[in-house]
């Protein structure tokens, strides 16, 4: 039995998964709302939010994630950042979870990934969950209503938490899989409740495929001024960095607050909604976010709440440090409707240095812009992966490694391929610690990295007088207006002087030891950037 709107000549049944229970084709929001609330998914809470606890995993498993290593892309995947699974396990995993489906109920969204129609791509979310269903018909984009009487998947992704994968039958690592098919244009995500998963599927699927045709993948944010759509920016970083807060800017137009490509036309977000961090969430630093956790629809995931009177409590950490809502990208005033921007002007690399030594800004050579690129220097912020409990230094290329299925270079020299036809300026800023490592020192100014990113979007910054970093190379400007000198040298902030030093020495040392891997790879010009 089905319900909904959909392609009659392209069902579940045409495409070989049959025996189901109750199939849900592309359901609005109040219907999956509803539907899940009579499933006993979730509660609902204030305006209409939906709320959900997402049991033993509340952030990625980036180490269940597989690719089925077929001719195909035996030679263009990165092997060392994604786990191989045979074909023929594939095959039995495909299977069995086909074989655990039927008689169940599911719930299907025929979306769209990018705003860009030149190089969007169709897929089909097949979901167990009915709030799963609401939650990729946020952060997706959603076709017409009539447009899905015509609608053929590029690529279906089936997702049935309930299911348990089998390593030794399955060639996997443990009962939870990710698993990605590029020959049967299939992904299969099982043994987790975890939301962003399902949109992470699409993403990495992205980042394969649009380097082919020339196009930068980009795990960043990106906004542009209000009604000029030339003067854009992105800002990449790892969750937890500041992308979705430091791109909701009221004072620009947000494009996005995750995942872009840059194409020869532009800047173009792939999805049609936000997943955003909602610890110590506050009305007065986020108040757009912050009045998306009171509407109708929006999701809010493992966040503790008063059962009588449903308030959330932004700052109870018990359940996750990796509590988020969810919520289309409509639910903020000054989004773009076409999700369009020109050629980045301003490219802002987000890091959170959990050590204290990076300054809260740095101008970029091209040259160094690669090279930050490719090291990917941050701090893994508590809760976004399974078994992060406090700030982890760590080095994720491309500021996004669980997500890159290319070799790093590949981005590497797209992104400064593009910086150079089309002349960005490009920052590295960090968002994370300043007077002392974590633990010692305290969280960079939210008011100072805003301060210093308004001057570099508009141009002020530029002019300013800059010194040159005595451990990076690169420029820091000597005087920002409405930020403290003191803050942008790092040095000054610490008490102990010799403390920081030995500081900077490791974190120097830790940067040359991780580029190593990237020495065969790269141009002379990128090797003299490293450090010096």
């Amino acid at each position: 039995m089905t319900t909904g709107r959909v392609n009659p000549n392209f069902r579940l049944e045409d495409q070989g998964i049959e025996g189901l229970g109750q199939v849900y084709y592309n359901l609005m929001e109040p219907a999956l709302v509803s539907t899940a609330l009579a499933r006993g998914e979730g509660s609902l809470g204030k305006g209409g939010a939906f709320l959900v606890t997402t049991g033993k995993f509340t952030g990625r498993s980036p180490k269940d994630k597989h690719v089925v290593k077929t001719d195909s892309v035996a030679d263009t995947i990165w092997w060392d950042n994604n786990a191989a699974m045979s074909p023929e396990g594939f095959d039995a995993l495909y299977e069995d979870m086909l074989a655990h489906m039927k008689g169940r109920d599911y719930f299907v969204q025929d979306l769209v990934g990018g705003a860009d129609p030149a190089h969007s791509i169709n897929v089909r979310m097949v979901t167990e969950l009915a709030w799963h269903g609401l939650f990729i018909r946020h952060l997706l984009r959603r076709p017409d209503r009539e447009d899905l009487d015509e609608f053929t998947a590029d690529f279906t992704v089936i997702n049935c938490p309930s299911f348990q994968a089998d390593p030794a039958k399955h060639d996997c690592r443990s009962e939870t899989v990710i698993a990605m098919n590029f020959d049967q244009k299939l992904i299969l995500i099982g043994g987790t409740e975890y939301a962003g998963e399902n949109k992470k599927s699409v993403f990495t699927l992205l980042n394969y495929l649009l380097p082919e045709k020339g196009i930068m993948p980009m795990h960043c944010s990106a906004n542009h001024a209000i009604g000029n759509p030339v003067d854009a920016a992105v800002f990449f970083g790892l969750s937890g960095t500041g992308k979705t807060t430091l791109s909701a800017d009221p004072g620009r137009t947000l494009i996005g607050d995750d995942e872009h490509g840059w194409s020869d036309r532009g800047t173009f977000n792939f999805e049609g909604g936000c997943y955003a961090k909602t610890i110590n969430l506050s009305p007065e630093a986020e108040p757009e976010i912050y009045a998306t956790t009171e509407k109708f629809g929006t999701i809010i995931e493992n966040m503790i709440f008063d059962e009588e009177t449903f308030d959330l409590d932004f700052n109870d950490d018990s359940l996750t440090a990796n509590m988020r809502c969810a919520y289309p990208l409509d639910y903020i005033s000054n989004a773009s409707k076409s999700a369009l921007g020109g050629h980045p002007k301003n490219i802002i690399m987000l890091t959170c240095d959990a050590f204290g030594v990076l300054p809260p800004i740095a101008r970029l050579t091209p040259a160094q812009a690669m090279y930050h690129f490719l090291s990917g220097f941050t701090s893994k912020v508590a809760g976004t992966e399974r078994g992060v409990t406090e700030p982890e230094p760590t080095f994720s290329t491309c500021f996004g490694a669980p997500f890159m299925p290319r070799r790093p270079e590949v981005y590497g020299q797209l992104l400064r391929n593009k910086i150079a036809q089309h002349g960005a300026t490009c920052w590295l800023v960090n968002t994370g610690w300043t007077g002392g490592a974590y633990g010692t020192g305290s969280r960079m100014p939210i008011k100072a990295t805003r301060a210093l990113l308004t001057a570099a979007l508009d141009g002020s910054l530029a002019q300013a007088e800059f010194r040159k970093d005595e451990n990076f190379g690169f420029e820091v400007p000597m005087g920002v207006a409405g930020v403290p000198d003191l803050l942008l040298e790092p040095r000054k902030t610490w008490e102990d002087k010799a403390a920081y030093d030995a500081q900077a020495a490791k974190l120097v040392t830790m940067f040359s030891e991780n580029f190593q891997q990237y020495l065969p790879h790269i141009d002379d010009d990128v090797k003299a950037a490293a450090i010096g």
